[in-house]
C-alpha cells in the first residue's frame, strides 16, 4: 500500500494558491483513476482506489499547511507504513515553474508543510516536487507562495497536473526516473498558430491584379476626336 499525500491549505480562500499545487495534483489522480469519494479521516480528507495493482490512499491534511505533519503521521501509524511507502507532492520555490524533480529524503528547504512531516515521521519518504519559481525578492515569497496562479501561467499548470496524474503508476511502481522523463517529454512546446498561418500564407500565391478595363466613356472620344481620331 501506498500513502500518497498532497500538501496545501484548506478552504475557497486558498484553492488557486501556487502553495496548493499538491492539493491539486491529488484532486486529479482520484479523479482520474476513479478513487473513492473523500471522506473525513486522520485529520484530513482520504480517498482510496487502485493504481497499477497497487492499493493507494490519498491524504489532503485539513490542519494547514505548518501542521501536515499530524495528519500523515496518523495515516502511517493506522496503515503501519514505513516513511518510504509515502510520497508527498509540493510547491517548490527552487524549482523553476512545472519543472518536477523526485527524490527520497533530504532537507525541507524552508518548506513548512516538509518540516512537519519531518518532525511526525522521519525524513525517509519520496517527495515529488512541483516548481512554482521563484520571485526573486525575498520579501515578496509570501505573496508569490500565497498568491493564485496567474492567468498566463495557469494552462502550463493544468497541463502539469494532468500529466502528473497520467503518469502516477510510474511513480507508485517505484520507476521514478521514467516518471520525471515522460513529464519532460510532454512538455515539448506545441506548434505556434501564428507561425502555420505565416505557412500558409507562402504556400497560397498572391491573387493576380484585376485589369483595368479600357475607357469607352464620353471622355474617351472626346479626347480620340480633339486628336483627328474621328472612327
Amino acid at each position: 500500500m501506498r500513502l500518497v499525500v498532497g500538501l496545501g491549505n484548506p478552504g475557497p480562500k486558498y484553492e488557486r494558491n501556487r502553495h496548493n499545487v499538491g492539493f491539486m495534483a491529488v484532486d486529479e489522480i482520484v479523479r482520474r483513476h476513479s478513487f473513492s469519494a473523500w471522506r473525513s479521516r486522520f485529520q484530513g480528507l482520504t480517498a482510496d482506489g487502485d493504481i497499477g495493482g497497487e492499493k493507494v490512499l490519498v491524504l489532503k491534511p485539513a490542519t494547514y499547511m505548518n501542521e501536515s505533519g499530524r495528519a500523515v503521521g496518523e495515516a502511517l501509524r493506522f496503515f503501519k507504513l514505513a516513511p518510504k511507502d509515502v510520497v508527498v507532492l509540493y510547491d517548490e520555490l527552487d524549482l523553476p515553474p512545472t519543472k518536477v524533480r523526485v527524490k527520497k529524503g533530504g532537507g525541507n528547504g524552508g518548506h513548512n508543510g516538509l518540516r512537519s512531516i519531518d518532525a511526525h515521521i522521519g525524513t525517509d519518504y519520496w517527495r515529488v516536487r512541483i516548481g512554482i519559481g521563484h520571485p526573486g525578492d525575498k520579501t515578496k515569497v509570501t505573496g508569490h507562495v500565497l498568491g493564485d496562479f496567474a492567468k498566463q501561467e495557469w494552462p502550463d499548470f493544468e497541463r502539469l497536473i494532468e500529466d502528473i496524474s497520467d503518469r502516477v503508476d510510474l511513480l507508485i511502481a517505484g520507476r521514478e526516473s521514467d516518471f520525471m522523463s515522460k513529464l519532460s517529454q510532454n512538455k515539448q512546446p506545441a506548434p505556434k498558430k501564428e507561425k502555420a498561418e505565416s505557412a500558409k500564407d507562402q504556400a497560397d500565391p498572391a491573387p493576380a491584379k484585376e485589369e483595368t478595363p479600357p475607357d469607352t466613356g464620353l471622355a474617351a472620344q472626346l479626347k480620340r476626336w480633339m486628336s483627328g481620331d474621328k472612327n
